[in-house]
């Protein structure tokens, strides 16, 4: 039988996030067609050097991975990218400055992402990965910045899954509704019914019609 398994951070570990409303697992069942389960590994709190971990806890009879972990590690760095995640900033000191801190972070990034990808592999079974939200916060000047911050994480995630040949899974586009969000970082339950309908469809679960881009490299 297909097992779909949610690997990764709070953006699928969000049950604490609900105010008592369905995770995104349930709702990942909850869409699953018969005979098809789905199993939660995420963690949250848990960063790219985290998922090595949650792979040792692999289900026997895992058919299918979902990934999506990143967001912690830009929180981590979020100092040296000069802002917080909760909505203070504090420019840098020159353009220069603030480009070597973004090349620094990014490759710091791409060789953790690249080892946490490594490991999903391992089991060779199909990957779908996701990208790093852009969160909601109140102030729109700050959203901005943060927004510049994540894309640098994101775009290792986009060049990490087009040299693999994975899907991806554009959580920008899934939660762009305020009330996709619990808090600034975490998703609602409006969100991750959002969420789980994109892992159905990128499963292969889904009678949906699927939106897809296609990049050829």
């Amino acid at each position: 039988m297909p097992h779909v398994v949610l690997l990764g951070d709070s953006i699928f570990d969000n049950g604490c996030y609900t105010g008592g409303g369905p995770d995104v697992v349930a709702q990942v069942r909850g869409r699953l067609p018969s005979g098809w389960s789905a199993s939660l590994l995420a963690v949250d709190g848990s960063v790219t050097a985290d998922v090595a971990a949650q792979m040792q806890r692999l289900p026997n009879g895992a058919t299918h991975l979902v990934l999506s972990v990143g967001g912690n590690d830009a929180i981590m760095n979020s100092s040296s990218l000069g802002f917080s995640p909760f909505g203070s900033a504090s420019p840098a000191p020159s353009t220069m400055e603030a480009l070597h801190a973004l090349a620094e972070v990014s490759d710091s990034f791409a060789t953790a992402y690249g080892l946490a990808i490594d490991e999903c592999l391992r089991p060779q079974l199909p990957l779908v990965v996701c990208t790093i939200y852009n969160g909601c916060f109140p102030d729109a000047s700050y959203q901005r910045l943060a927004a510049i911050g994540l894309a640098v994480f994101n775009d290792v995630i986009l060049r990490v899954a087009i040299e693999r040949r994975l899907p991806v899974i554009d959580l920008r586009s899934v939660c762009s509704d305020p009330k996709d969000y619990a808090n600034p970082i975490e998703p609602s339950s409006v969100g991750g019914e959002k969420i789980a309908r994109a892992i159905v469809a990128a499963v292969g679960a889904s009678g949906e019609a699927v939106c897809r881009t296609r990049i050829f490299a």
